[in-house]
């Protein structure tokens, strides 16, 4: 007699222990895998096994790496609470009831460092009271997990709560592959895109190709986690991991802890990666017991053969890394993907004439805080002071989370680095971020100081632009630190105690989980009420800081003509640039005030300044979001001319919301980097590419533009620049473009939102 073969789906396993009714889907992959195997007809890696078995459509969507837009079905959303503000208020004017997925929201952007953690922390509950409150309330009124201020940075908590193998989540912050330390697909958005699955509409990303890292040997000694991405960053530089997936494997995946792994996937964003993730192994099951999900851990292993590539899986690029081999490393200045060996680097900084003396060391953020880091780095410090040594550089630690905090508090990490005159920040990003009240040195003046964050491009820490940050692993970090001397190699240099004898740091050391179990700490999660009708979401009409959202208008079918450069930007141009952090995080809420932040870091061609470009109306130089106004308020679109990889970094949705507030018709630059390309397309504005990246070169600052062809806007067909130039010359250019069916229908509503907005009105997505 026949007997049913066990499914996998029926067995019911919660995808975290904090919501209830929200399960691991892992038979929607099993059974979206057997379509794909049969259409494909070949191995798959672990990347495709994840995206392919969340597709919307496994039998009718187009599959080709690097070409075809996938439909897919993301487990999750999260969003930190400088993006939430505009994510939410766009998700309440959609008219949805609650979102369709589990969504959480995390407070740790607005905290600024400034004297301790503590203090700073009443500070910021003080100051960003109204938006906390809104928050907190819009959370609880559409069904979402909200997480206090304090209560750590969105992926550490998503590791510790809410990662797990297989999955597939997105996340309104650049630094959501974190949680490929525990197998999943995470991926960095903007926030419309967040929306969107929020309200139950697929998700859409155009199909990675992947690029597989090979690791061999194991890590030991002073080379860490840290040190693998900061030498893939030097390989792949910040253009190369663009519309891949990074995929790690081999035997030495198995020498790296699961935080080590977070690590290595958080700073996949630095070289531009979709995302980047591990395959499931017996690291992650000890995380996921550590962390009381033992129960998804046990799922997992049943569901192995799928959270793993197949044998013989192609990829489109393959790095070799031996562990045995790897030196740690320290990248930078005002780059990420400077990628400079240890022993090499006192050469590099006498060569490039680097400020030698070390102002302050910084270690934690989402990249590097988990208690493995913090006790290696504690081993440290405390070796350091039983040699008597003194801190000569400012010392800073930042907890990744409330759990993290409370933990290394009662094992005493946190006293040695007190005892030695660290100072303990809040839970929250702070300096990584911008969120530092740097008191110790004048803006202008240079410096340096070294990190254990992630991102290191100009003023990205402490909004000087002569600030020389460089990045490396917590455990470089703090012994630099008491050495004071970018040029100290702890590795093979001494130093002298008050003794006058000669110290040499032993290799750190430090358990990966701690042997007493996690502390919680304060408990800082608000589940949503059980009765979310009598909720009133708390909105001050006369906020400076939130700001109801109006729709943008339709594309009026006619040719754009005469639409002036408001600028053109010279070389490397970030969401930084774009949209600056720092103090403008307050008005993440209010798009109104937020965009007098618009480009005001983007380099003009015409003078080579900041912030300086000539009204071709006036004639007179003004900033840039003063002459975008000038010219929006007149009834006159614009267009940005932009260099390689324009909107790298973050990915912050309001680089692209700004410029469409203001009056932008289009974005045209040599490349885009993916998120802010896609982020451009969602507010209605045309993300278009150079044909040939050369004919940059001949668009003038001074250019008026039509942009030809819209009229039969299609998938693949180059559209026309028609640049028109003051001598009375002019060039035609061809503009390619990525834009698929659905995106050009963005684009003529006037923005992806605008879409939802009426479908949802009419009844079609909702169910």
């Amino acid at each position: 007699m026949a007997t049913a073969v066990d499914r996998i789906g029926d067995t019911k396993v919660p995808m975290s222990l904090l919501e209830k009714g929200a399960y691991i889907n892992y038979q929607r992959i099993e059974d979206n895998l057997v379509i794909v195997r049969e259409r494909l007809q070949r191995p798959l890696t672990l990347s495709e096994k994840i995206l392919y078995g969340h597709l919307d459509d496994p039998h009718n969507q187009d599959i080709t790496r690097g070409v075809s837009y996938l439909k897919l079905r993301p487990d999750r959303v999260a969003c930190q609470d400088a993006t939430a503000q505009m994510a939410l208020l766009q998700f309440m004017s959609a008219g949805m009831p609650t979102a369709a997925v589990p969504t959480t929201v995390h407070c740790d952007h607005l905290i600024e460092a400034q004297i301790g953690g503590v203090k700073d922390l009443a500070r910021a509950i003080n100051i960003n009271k109204e938006v906390y409150d809104f928050l907190a309330t819009a959370t609880a009124k559409y069904g979402l997990g909200f997480w206090k201020p304090g209560s750590g940075i969105i992926h550490q908590i998503i590791l510790e709560n809410y990662a797990f193998p297989g999955g597939l989540m997105i996340g309104t912050d650049s630094h959501t592959p974190n949680a490929g330390g525990l197998g999943m697909i995470a991926c960095g958005v903007g926030g419309a895109d967040a929306v969107d699955v929020m309200a139950d509409i697929p998700w859409e990303l155009k199909c990675p190709k992947v690029i597989g890292v090979n690791l061999t040997g194991k890590i030991s000694g002073w080379t860490t986690p840290k040190d693998v991405i900061l030498k893939v960053a030097g390989i792949l530089t910040v253009k190369g991991g663009t519309g891949a997936i990074v995929e790690y494997k081999g035997p030495g995946v198995q020498s790296l802890s699961a935080t080590g792994m977070a690590t290595i996937c958080n700073m996949g964003a630095e070289i531009g990666a979709t995302t980047s993730l591990f395959p499931f192994n017996s690291r992650m099951t000890d995380y996921l017991n550590a962390t009381k999900r033992g129960e998804i851990a046990q799922y997992a292993q049943r569901f192995a053969h799928n959270l793993k590539a197949d044998e013989d899986a192609e990829y489109d690029q393959v790095v070799e890394i031996n562990l045995s081999e790897l030196e740690p490393h320290i990248n930078g200045p005002f780059t990420p993907d400077l990628a400079t060996p240890i022993s090499k680097f006192k050469d590099e900084v006498v060569k490039n004439n680097w400020p030698a003396e070390l102002k302050v060391a910084l270690i934690g953020s989402c990249t590097n805080s988990s208690y493995e880091d913090m006790s290696r780095s504690a081993s440290i410090a405390r070796e350091a002071s039983e040699h008597g040594l003194e801190l000569k550089s400012k010392f800073t630690i930042t907890p990744g989370s409330e759990q993290v905090r409370a933990t290394i508090e009662r094992d005493g990490q946190i006293g040695a680095f007190e005892e030695v005159g660290g100072l303990v920040l809040a839970n929250a990003c702070g300096p990584c971020i911008g969120q530092w009240d740097r008191q110790d040195v004048k803006k202008g003046e240079a410096n340096s100081i070294i990190t254990s964050y992630n991102r290191n491009f100009t003023g990205r820490n402490d909004a000087n632009p002569a600030t020389h940050a460089f990045v490396a692993s917590p455990d470089i970090v703090t012994a630099m630190a008491f050495a004071g001397d970018l040029r100290f190699n702890p590795l093979t240099d001494s130093l002298t105690g008050p003794d006058g004898k000669s110290f040499k740091f032993s290799d750190p050391s430090g358990n990966e989980l701690p042997p007493r179990g996690y502390d919680p700490g304060e408990n800082t999660f608000q589940p949503p009420p059980e009765d979310r009708a009598s909720v009133a979401v708390a909105v001050d009409p006369k906020s400076d800081r939130l700001q109801l959202l109006s729709p943008f208008e339709a594309w009026d079918g006619k040719t754009p003509t005469d639409l002036p450069v408001l600028i053109k930007v010279k070389g490397k141009c970030t969401t930084d640039h774009i949209s600056a952090g720092g103090p403008w995080l307050k008005y993440r809420g209010h798009l109104e005030n937020i965009s007098q932040n618009c480009l005001i870091g983007a380099i003009n061609e015409e003078n080579g300044k900041a912030n300086s470009i000539r009204n071709q109306l006036t004639g007179e130089y003004a900033g840039v979001p003063e002459v975008g106004a000038y010219y929006r308020d007149r009834g006159i679109k614009w267009v940005v001319i932009g260099d390689h990889n324009y909107g790298e970094g973050s990915s912050r949705e309001h680089a692209a919301l700004e410029p469409r507030f203001l009056g932008g018709r289009a974005v045209i630059v040599r490349s885009f980097a993916r998120i802010h390309e896609t982020n451009l397309k969602k507010q209605g504005m045309l993300a278009l590419t150079f044909a040939d990246p050369e004919d940059y070169n001949r668009v003038r600052p001074s250019d008026k533009v039509d942009i030809v062809g819209l009229e039969s806007f299609a998938p693949g067909k180059n559209l026309t620049l028609v640049a028109k130039h003051e001598d009375g010359s002019k060039d035609e250019i061809s503009l390619a473009h990525s834009f698929n069916e659905g995106q050009i229908e963005w684009f003529k509503a006037g923005s992806a939102l605008n879409l939802v907005r009426d479908s949802v009105s009419a009844g079609i997505y909702w169910r």
